[in-house]
């Protein structure tokens, strides 16, 4: 731990807080303002879709301003709309909100991720990324619940002052944040990124778990209904925690013995958690699924970014955090807008077993991650490899 690693640990703790304060109680205020589920499912698009789009400038963005600038209109993006739902009951205001935080919450994530590993050793980078990532999810383990419980008990606009409040106090610590060291090589565009399948394949992977991770956050507050509704809090909390505990093992695993083993048990892991929610009905079945959810969910969180930071430079490391976190937050849009569709047809158990058997179709690229990990990592390495764009190209920006 040093000064400025707790720093980066302040700032993320606050603007994740406000991301999950609002995440299932956007969708909720939707549906009370007459949206439906459907309405409550493009909410959570319309903020992931902003989100994805930021993420693919963010490392340029970077580049010419430094972390600080960036990171400063990242909070401000991100906790200051948030004000602009209080009395307001449109759809239209909704969805203008949801965009802007996407922008931010875009910005806070790429930074810090990057930041997490660059001021981590390299040695220890797995640990170091875990223990971000404990931060981040502690704070997810407070937020899910906390929103939906001050809604019950001090409404709306409670919870929206809040997540303005969490975001920017953040603000505070950002002059003394580290600025952006310089590289020995050019920084690393994200279409290079893009093209490198060392990179793509786990983020793939990880994709497939990100979109039942919206798909939960979403739409468990409205399967369970309001006859069994104490149950949600509980069953976000629990959710939260598995996820924080596992990702902080999967950091200390993977530095001693290598993350690549633990990515395809983690997708395993997360889709038989998402299958015991067909059991919808049954608070108990719902509370151990999401714990097993939770479980595969902060394995694989870890374990892919792990896998991407290994495999790049230190100048590659804002492009990683970019495509990882393009990966989870395009996850998390996918499968809130589509399972929102097809929930409406089908109704929520057979939508919930309709998504795990979606996440298993990542199995082919896990196996193939794995395959390829076990054999030379030069052909991982080797820019002229027919199968890879590898280290060496992703040192030159397109």
């Amino acid at each position: 731990m040093t000064r400025s690693l707790t720093l980066l640990f302040i700032v993320a703790f606050g603007t994740t807080l406000s991301f999950y304060l609002l995440l299932s109680v956007v969708p909720l205020y939707a549906a009370s303002v007459g949206a439906g589920g459907i309405g409550a499912g493009l909410a959570t698009g319309a903020l992931m879709l902003s989100t994805v789009a930021a993420e693919f400038v963010t490392p340029r963005l970077v580049t010419r301003f430094g972390y600080r600038v960036v990171l400063i209109a990242g909070i401000l993006l991100l906790g200051a709309p948030s004000l602009g739902l209080i009395g307001s009951a449109s759809m239209t205001a909704i969805f203008v909100v949801c965009l802007v935080r996407g922008l931010g919450f875009a910005i806070t994530v790429v930074v810090g991720g990057s930041l997490a590993a660059s001021l981590s050793p390299e040695e220890r980078r797995g640990e170091g990324l875990g223990l971000y990532g404990v931060v981040c999810n502690i704070a997810g383990v407070l937020g899910l619940p906390l929103g939906v419980w001050l809604v019950a008990h001090a409404g709306y606009p409670t919870v929206f002052m809040g997540g303005a409040l969490a975001a920017m106090a953040g603000l505070l610590v950002i002059p003394a944040m580290p600025a952006r060291e310089p590289h020995a090589e050019p920084a690393v565009g994200m279409m290079t990124g893009l093209r490198n399948r060392a990179l793509l394949r786990p983020s793939v992977v990880f994709f497939a778990i990100a979109m039942a991770g919206g798909i939960v956050v979403t739409f468990l507050p409205l399967a369970v209904g309001g006859a069994t509704a104490s149950l949600v809090p509980l069953a976000l909390f629990a959710q939260a925690a598995s996820a924080t505990a596992a990702r902080w093992w999967a950091g200390r695993v993977g530095d001693r013995h290598g993350s690549s083993g633990l990515l395809m048990p983690s997708l395993v892991v997360s889709a038989v958690g998402i299958l015991m929610l067909v059991a919808v009905s049954n608070p108990v079945v719902v509370l151990l699924g999401m714990v097993v959810f939770g479980a595969g969910f902060g394995v694989a969180q870890n374990a892919s970014m792990a896998i991407m930071f290994e495999r790049v430079s230190r100048s590659g490391y804002d492009a990683v955090s970019a495509i990882w976190n393009l990966a989870y937050d395009g996850g998390f849009g996918v499968g809130a807008t589509g399972y929102g569709i097809l929930a409406e047809q089908t109704g929520y158990p057979v939508a919930f077993a309709s998504t795990a058997l979606v996440m298993l179709v990542a199995l082919i690229p896990a196996l193939r991650d794995r395959s390829v990990g076990r054999g030379s990592t030069t052909r991982e390495t080797d820019s002229t490899a027919p199968d890879d764009v590898g280290m060496a190209a992703c040192n030159v920006d397109p």
